[in-house]
């Protein structure tokens, strides 16, 4: 198997899931692709300190570091995060006794996220290269550009 084959959809992973993420995250101070505070599971909203609407608001902040994360190249870390945040959604959205098409959907996009990830692990998409982080002390890591 030729694994170079994998690079073209490695980069549709990290584009697509990086700008959804980033988008629906900036949309959550907006409300022009969905009512967000809608989504949000009655149980859920009951146990917050604060209001649905305030809560969509950081709920957003967090999506758009993943997004800008998954796009700046850190695509492993930004994957798994992704996909562990996604299937929080799906359960929320489940909790709230309908949305279920939506749940589906974040769990195909979790799914997804995860296989980005993975994908970056074995060395799939951009150059993976050595780079000697700046702590002073020579540590060698990996990184995707």
């Amino acid at each position: 198997m030729h694994l170079d084959r994998l690079t073209t959809p490695w980069w549709a992973l990290r584009a697509g899931l990086g700008a959804a993420a980033f988008l629906a995250g900036l949309d959550k101070f907006f409300n022009l692709l969905a009512d967000w505070p809608g989504y949000l599971s009655p149980l859920v909203a009951h146990m917050l300190p604060l209001s649905p609407t305030l809560f969509m608001h950081v709920i957003g902040i967090v999506e758009m570091l993943v997004g800008a994360v998954i796009l700046a190249g850190y695509t492993q870390l930004g994957g798994y995060v992704a996909a562990v945040w996604l299937g929080g959604l799906a359960i929320n959205l489940l909790m709230t006794g309908r949305y279920f098409d939506v749940a589906v959907r974040d769990v195909a996009m979790a799914i997804s996220a995860f296989t980005l990830a993975r994908l970056t692990e074995v060395g799939i998409g951009a150059e993976v290269r050595d780079r000697i982080t700046t702590s002073g002390r020579g540590i060698r890591e990996k990184s995707v550009a």
